[in-house]
């Protein structure tokens, strides 16, 4: 029996860690103030967790229901963090009863220096698009860009 335990004991110490870090971009000018927070897993393609991110668009050309959003996990369909690049896509559709409006939110970063010191530059852009009460025809799209930075570990 002592003989399994310490087999079992020296398996678990052999297997790989898996360290968990954090995730942080954020922008702030006359446009847009974007926040992205979240965990990130070293290790299995590094998926995220406890991810939540905020957009307020600044510009009163965009529906009131669509300037101040929150997105979740559901919202991050696409995430790429390779050590040189991060890269994040944010999706979200209107969620009240009005006509389609969606945002969608690409931030495209590289390593500001060593890619170890983890802090990545680069831009934002929001794209929006409402349909702002018309039920045919084509909607509104607005568009902002600007300039980001993040910080993983």
């Amino acid at each position: 029996m002592r003989v399994l335990l310490a087999i079992l004991v020296v398996a678990g110490a052999c297997a790989p860690a898996f360290a968990a870090g954090g995730l942080n971009c954020s922008a702030d000018d006359k446009k847009v103030k974007l926040e992205v927070n979240s965990g990130v897993t070293h290790g299995m393609g590094g998926p995220t967790f406890n991810f939540t991110a905020s957009v307020e668009i600044r510009s009163k050309a965009v529906s009131a229901a669509l300037r101040e959003l929150t997105f979740d996990e559901s919202n991050r369909p696409q995430y790429w963090l390779d050590g040189r690049e991060l890269r994040l896509l944010l999706y979200k559709e209107r969620e009240d009863e009005a006509p389609f409006g969606s945002v969608e939110v690409e931030i495209r970063t590289r390593a500001a220096g060593d890619p170890d010191e983890g802090t990545y530059k680069g831009n934002y852009k929001i794209t929006v698009y409402d349909m702002e009460g018309r039920t045919t025809g084509e909607g509104k799209q607005s568009t902002f860009s600007g300039a980001v930075s993040c910080f993983a570990e």
